[in-house]
């Protein structure tokens, strides 16, 4: 631990005595410079030598006071001098035991606190696709654990509360335990390396059957092993960034529309609903619903406990138990959608 961070972990009383300490001892040497100048008629150089051996107790060789006025000096300066930097030395030596015995104790409570964590998400990496990710999950309010090998790319990331990053290699099985895979909703890996990728694939689905896996692939001929290694999804930066500047070549207006629901330019929200029992819309045609003529909300598609999916379900569309709803709309009505099935 440097001596900055460990500063920056002390308490303000700690700190404040920590600087009188620091100005106590310089106070000290400077008394002790001036008065070894005048009393004893030495050179500057001379006086803080003289005055930084007698605070530190090495002792005197070459140099010693040899005036009267000097000596009964220096028999003063040497009981306040070495006084002073002995109590400056216990402050500081109980400012680094406290940082240590916070220090400790917070990684404790927060490792505590991670393996009670339930439905959460893990993120793999911390590097430029990973950091947006975290960006995500924050706007959404999610807890999430993230795992970087890296502690330079953890520098700038500040974690509270149900936020939590841990150092360490996430192809690792007890890594992937430690961050409560088990229990984990969703995990997400962009690593930069497509084997590091799979392996992280792999394990998290042999530790965890009903993960819910997204994997980044670097090239384009990693997405079917990592499909075939257990990840329910694979997004490659490559292909969609290449179609989107496609898109804003030969169809401006759409690419405009697109990038200004992503960059939330437009009030306008996408989600997911899951129609349960208690659902005041299960067994309901849509027509029969409020989605559309109060929320208005857009049901852009329906997918089936079988699977199959339907694209701008018709009014007389039944809305089934287990079903998926995917909608698009205003936020506060999208959140009035969602208060709903509760």
């Amino acid at each position: 631990m440097s001596i900055i961070s460990t500063v920056s972990t002390l308490s303000p009383k700690i700190k404040r005595k920590l600087v009188y300490a620091t100005l106590a001892i310089t106070t000290t040497i400077l008394i002790g410079t001036f008065g070894f100048h005048y009393l004893e008629n030495l050179s500057f150089r001379e006086s803080i030598y003289l005055s930084t051996a007698t605070v530190t107790t090495v002792g005197y060789g070459d140099i010693v006071p040899k005036t009267p006025n000097g000596q009964a000096f220096t028999t003063v300066f040497m009981v306040i001098g070495v006084g002073t930097v002995l109590y400056a030395l216990s402050v500081l030596a109980q400012a680094f035991i406290q940082s240590e015995v916070i220090g400790a104790l917070g990684i404790r409570r927060r490792t505590k606190e991670m393996e009670n964590l339930e439905d959460h998400y893990i993120v793999c990496g911390a590097g430029r696709v990973g950091k947006r990710i975290i960006v995500s999950l924050r706007k959404e309010n999610t807890p999430f654990v993230v795992i970087e090998r890296n502690e330079d790319k953890l520098a700038n990331l500040e974690f509270s509360g149900k936020e939590f990053a841990l150092v360490a290699d996430a192809t690792l099985d007890k890594n992937l335990r430690t961050a409560g895979v088990q229990k984990a909703k969703g995990l997400v890996t962009c690593l930069a390396d497509d084997a590091a990728n799979v392996y992280v694939v792999l394990t998290a689905r042999n530790l965890n059957q009903n993960l819910h896996i997204v994997s980044r692939a670097v090239e384009e001929q990693a997405e079917p092993k990592l499909i075939q290694a257990g990840a329910n999804r694979v997004v490659s930066p490559l292909i969609i960034g290449s179609m989107s500047m496609s898109r804003a070549l030969l169809k401006p207006a759409i690419a405009d529309f697109m990038e200004s629901i992503v960059a939330e330019h437009l009030d306008l929200v996408f989600e997911e609903i899951i129609i349960g029992n208690r659902s005041p819309y299960a067994g309901k045609m849509l027509k029969d619903t409020n989605i559309s003529n109060e929320l208005n909300l857009l049901i852009v598609a329906i997918r089936q406990n079988n699977g199959l999916m339907t694209f701008n379900p018709l009014a007389t569309t039944q809305i089934l138990n287990g079903d998926l709803l995917i909608v698009v709309g205003n936020a506060e009505n999208m959140q009035k959608l969602i208060e709903t099935q509760k």
